[in-house]
């Protein structure tokens, strides 16, 4: 039973759904998890990649979650949603897919490479941000570091993780560009390689490139899941206060 006073929240799942993809079929247990053991109540409203588009497509929300399914049919939708988010202080989540475009919409929207592409997306463009990974990790785990002092981190509450992965592509080249704006790359794999990104200073900023959604059996969040929620549910509450 959930808490019938408990604060609602409102979260756009930024993503072109289909029953084909795992995570997207998880999600519906994974809320209905996450208001009955943690009454965190979130309702979600799914909003296609084309129609985030749309100006103002996910103002009014409590939290972004652009979720797995890469290629989107907009990338000009997810964007603008990770746009809104970040420059909004809405809280934000992007796993896989998610993760890519929430890199490319920072180099975009906050470094000024403007030229930068995803490979999946625009094969032909001369400078790639996310590139194919010189190995698949579709159906890869591996064990994720979280460093200390880190959103990551406390969200995690451990300081390492295995992970399931669904990927085929990463990012590359202009890293230290990103960091230098303000990104920080908070979770690395065995081998060394970026796996998290969060954004300091933003309520809360968090990406993976990989995806908890496929979490244990689905039926318990990941702990990014409920760092999510969280922040929903406090941020209906700080918006709940300062409405007339």
């Amino acid at each position: 039973m959930t808490d019938s006073a408990a604060q609602i929240a409102k979260v756009a799942l930024v993503g072109d759904r289909s029953p084909h993809v795992v995570s997207h079929t998880r999600i519906p247990l994974l809320l209905e998890s996450l208001a009955a053991r943690d009454r965190l109540v979130l309702d979600p409203y799914w909003i296609p990649s084309g129609d985030a588009e749309a100006p103002g497509a996910v103002r009014g929300f409590d939290a972004v979650w652009v979720v797995p399914g890469s290629p989107y049919r907009s990338e000009a939708g997810v964007l603008a949603a990770i746009r809104t988010a970040r420059e909004e202080g809405v809280p934000f989540l992007g796993t896989c897919g998610g993760f890519q475009h929430a890199l490319l919409e920072f180099a975009r929207g906050a470094c000024g490479l403007t030229d930068v592409a995803h490979a999946e997306n625009d094969p032909d463009a001369e400078d790639f941000l996310i590139e194919p990974l010189a190995c698949s990790l579709a159906g890869h785990e591996d064990t994720v570091v979280l460093e200390p002092g880190s959103l990551a981190r406390a969200v995690f509450g451990v300081e390492r993780s295995v992970e399931r992965y669904s990927c085929h592509y990463g990012p590359s080249r202009h890293l230290d560009t990103l960091r230098a704006h303000g990104l920080r790359f908070s979770g690395r794999d065995s081998a060394g390689q970026v796996r998290v990104a969060e954004l300091p200073g933003h309520p809360f900023f968090l990406a993976s490139l990989f995806q908890p959604e496929l979490y244990g059996d689905g039926t318990r969040p990941h702990p990014m899941i409920r760092g999510l929620a969280r922040a929903a549910v406090e941020h209906a509450s700080r918006t709940a206060v300062v409405r007339p």
